[in-house]
Formats: structure tokens, sequence, C-alpha cells
């Protein structure tokens, strides 16, 4: 089962939606956040990224305001960090199939379609915020 992000319309017609594969592999990459960039206390740096479940619920237009900044700031410190390896077998066979070989941390984060996840999430936070939407978790 996959955990997949979006944003819906008042007329219930999908905006924008990012894939980002397994649950598991959400949460590998919340904790490499909580582990590399905020010493292991999960959401001292990015409580709305880091606290929210990932099984259901909605980030608020108000907490996207607040996930804007904190991903433009996650942005930043994983590109300043080095490459780490897939997490997941999926994430290898597509970086194979478009060729990416990542070259920092930011890179080493992709969702389905092999795109920077941190740069999807950052689009799908522009996009709820653009329409005065949530962004739902499905």
């Amino acid at each position: 089962m996959g955990l997949y992000l979006c944003v819906f319309d008042t007329a219930d017609e999908e905006i924008d939606g990012v894939e980002l594969g397994a649950y598991a592999d959400f949460g590998e990459f919340r904790d490499f956040i909580t582990r590399e960039l905020e010493s292991g206390n999960a959401g001292a740096r990015y409580p709305t990224l880091i606290r929210h479940s990932d099984s259901d619920g909605e980030w608020s237009v108000e907490a996207c305001e607040v996930l804007r900044r904190e991903l433009a700031d996650l942005a930043t410190a994983l590109k300043a960090r080095p490459p780490i390896e897939f997490v997941s077998e999926w994430q290898k066979g597509v970086a194979r199939s478009i060729g990416l070989k990542p070259q920092n941390a930011f890179e080493s984060f992709v969702d389905v379609d092999g795109e920077f996840l941190v740069a999807r999430l950052q689009s799908l936070v522009e996009t709820a915020l653009k329409h005065r939407l949530p962004i739902l978790f499905q």
C-alpha cells in the first residue's frame, strides 16, 4: 500500500498529487531527517513535516504555510549533505531507468516518478496555497 498526497478542488477533482511509494519509504525519509537534521529529536526543526501522521488526515492551508518554510529550509540542508543510498528497490530501479546518480541527500529521495521528493512536496504545497485548499493524505 502506498502513500499519496493530493489536493482536490471543491468539486472533488484532483488538482495535483504526489505518489510517495510505500508508507515505509516516507518513514525512512522522515527518519533520516530526524536522525541527521534534528539530532534524533523528532519534529524539533520540522514539526509540521515530521509530526503529522502519515496514515490519514490533511495538512490544512495554515499548516501548508508553515510547511512551505520547513521545506525550503529542508531543501537547503539536504543539498549540503552527501548523497545516501536509495532505501528501496523500486527507488533504485527508477533511478537506473532515468539515469539518476544523486549528488547530494536532496537528490537521494524520489517519488515514484523519479522526481526529487522535497521539490515535489514544495510544488504540492504551492498548489495548495494558490488554491487555498488542504493537502490530503490518502
